[in-house]
């Protein structure tokens, strides 16, 4: 199947100078969630090893594959541009080659990483298995799906012959359905928490529900892009998924940020801590002191008597109850 659009070697460009800029955004919002997750908080109680975990993987991710792109652009302009059959134009248009092959599987790593995070958010928010099967079981043919398609996918010059064409298809689709999901779970439930306390709590959460569907939609139309570029059989595709490396670093980021903005400007304590969130303590509800007075009485046969007060009453002390007073 022949290709179209911009041509490979003037994609190759295009697609590392805009990666660059995103990548240069990923790392300032890194800087910034790890900032977030440490401003004002004692040692004792920042206890984020999961989360910091999870954003220098993508960190790592995203800067390895554009390490691979510039060492590709180097080889296709300048190492083999003479001596490559067909010039700078055939080297990029070959998946074959080594570059191209570390950097799709970066990029499958990245998916995988992404999404599976946004799975576990959907099972903490829940705290049920039975809602996640269906995101788990599209996690699971992401994993297939890219694994297969990286590795025949170097046996071949292009990504659209008929042999990969049907893997990359479910691919797409699959992340794209498994980051919707898990999204849109999380957001409905959350609304429902919200909805449920807003009369009896302060503050809101529906800031949290509100950047899980930024994000999930700032990736999920990078990625439905990707895919109408690829359904076309456009060059373009190969100059979105290098943009998507960055783009899901960034997603990733934003919401960590969004959080820990809201605990900082919000007195609804079920907003609290990006790692209470992650480890599911999503909800949580203010106590009221609870006072209980004690009465002493005293019956004919001198005998005592105790009554206790009910909550939030005032100190002084009760009057006997009738059925008690006719003994003194």
């Amino acid at each position: 199947m022949a290709s179209s659009g911009v041509p490979l070697d003037t994609g190759a460009l295009i697609s590392a100078v805009l990666e660059s800029i995103l990548y240069g955004f990923s790392v300032l919002m890194f800087m910034g969630t790890i900032w977030s997750l440490t401003y004002r908080r004692r040692v004792q109680d920042i206890n984020r090893g999961p989360i910091v975990v999870v954003a220098t993987l993508l960190l790592l991710l995203s800067t390895a594959h554009i390490v691979v792109s510039i060492i590709r652009l180097e080889d296709g302009f300048v190492k083999y541009r003479d001596t490559y059959p067909g010039g700078p134009v055939a080297f990029f248009a070959d998946v074959s080659q080594g570059t191209y092959v570390i950097k799709h599987a970066l990029y499958v790593l990245q998916t995988l990483l992404a999404d599976g995070v946004v799975v576990y958010r959907c099972y903490i928010v829940w705290q049920s298995v039975q809602v996640i099967i269906l995101p788990s079981m599209l996690w699971c043919g992401v994993a297939v799906t890219g694994i297969y398609a990286v590795w025949n996918g170097s046996q071949y010059t292009s990504i659209f012959v008929p042999e990969l064409v049907t893997w990359i298809l479910v691919f797409f689709i699959s992340t794209i359905a498994a980051n919707v999901l898990s999204s849109g779970l999380m957001a409905y439930r959350i609304w429902t928490i919200e909805h449920n306390v807003r009369a009896s709590m302060k503050g809101t959460m529906m800031p949290i529900a509100r950047v899980l569907v930024d994000a999930a939609v700032l990736y999920s139309v990078a990625l439905v892009i990707t895919l109408i570029c690829f359904i076309c059989s456009n060059n373009g595709e190969y100059v979105m998924v290098d943009l998507v490396m960055p783009i899901i670093s960034i997603s990733f980021y934003m919401v960590l940020i969004r959080i820990a903005m809201n605990r900082n400007h919000s007195c609804f304590p079920a907003v609290g801590t990006t790692a209470e969130m992650e480890e599911g303590n999503l909800q949580k509800y203010s106590m009221t002191p609870l006072q209980v007075h004690i009465s002493q009485f005293t019956r004919s046969d001198g005998t005592s008597a105790y009554g206790i007060g009910s909550e939030h009453q005032p100190s002084e002390r009760r009057s006997p109850p009738r059925a008690l007073a006719k003994w003194r």
